[in-house]
């Protein structure tokens, strides 16, 4: 679907307006004990603060562009989508796990798809004051200075970032840290999808590897990724729009193209690949 530049202007202003707003409500706020509560488990937070940012977000959208569906990580979804399929994805806290436990590495993420992908995308880290921003074709910005991922030529003495599958080590998971180890790369496991794919389309890591794809969590890291000049790589369950399928295993991987062959051959060397 086209979109002319008016209507791309309108749509990132509101999305940067709105990580600005998700930066104030989050920036140093400790939850207490009465303001959290868990979902579907013991490992599964929500606060107070993801509801009421999500909520006024959703509120925003609906003012600016009625038609356009939303889907948010706690409030479910809402509206049809317009012509073009145009759907707003947000997670007000990506990382509430870390939120909850004051460690300064979460983000608010929001994205705007249409049915030929992702046309809109931020990330915005409140803990270092810097929104991430793309727009499909656009580039990737940070605070509205051009980014770009790393030239690297090897993964040596590069970090490759990782989540777990919730809480758990997904298969193959500590075969790949030992053979990033053996390879003079680190790892380091973040718990926040959506800033750790930015900060790879920022130049501030190798690559990132993901067990998952709900795109609540990954539509705006991914095009912020993939603008910053990163491949974007997915295996055979992930949908095109969020990565290439040229992966055996089932991941989501955003990568410096200077590594790619290597980071491929690490994955695919993997037991059970």
């Amino acid at each position: 679907m086209r979109h002319d530049e008016a209507a791309l202007d309108d749509y990132e202003g509101l999305a940067l307006a709105l990580a600005d707003y998700a930066m104030a409500e989050i920036a140093g706020r400790r939850v207490t004990v009465a303001e959290r509560s868990t979902k579907k488990d013991a490992a599964d937070w929500v606060t107070v603060v993801d509801v009421g940012v999500e909520r006024r977000v959703r509120e925003k959208i609906s003012e600016a562009f009625p038609r356009h569906a939303i889907v948010g990580e706690e409030l479910g979804s809402s509206g049809l989508p317009s012509g073009g399929g145009l759907v707003w994805y947000v997670d007000p806290v990506d990382g509430t796990t870390n939120f909850v436990h004051g460690l300064p590495w979460s983000s608010f993420s929001l994205a705007l798809t249409d049915d030929e992908g992702i046309v809109v995308g931020v990330v915005a880290d409140p803990h270092r004051g810097e929104v991430f921003s793309a727009r499909r074709g656009g580039g990737a910005f940070v605070n509205g200075g051009a980014a770009h991922c790393q030239a690297s030529a090897e993964l040596a003495g590069g970090a490759v970032l990782a989540e777990l599958a919730g809480v758990s080590c997904w298969p193959g998971f500590s075969d790949m840290l030992s053979a990033l180890s053996a390879k003079k790369c680190v790892s380091r496991v973040m718990g926040s999808s959506a800033l750790s794919l930015a900060s790879v389309g920022a130049g501030r890591g190798s690559a990132v590897v993901l067990p998952g794809w709900n795109p609540i969590d990954v539509a705006a890291g991914v095009l912020i990724a993939r603008e910053g000049g990163a491949l974007v790589l997915g295996g055979p369950s992930v949908h095109p729009v969020l990565g290439a399928g040229a992966l055996q295993r089932d991941l989501l991987v955003a990568v410096a193209p200077g590594v790619v062959d290597e980071l491929r051959e690490v994955l695919e060397d993997l037991p059970g690949a």
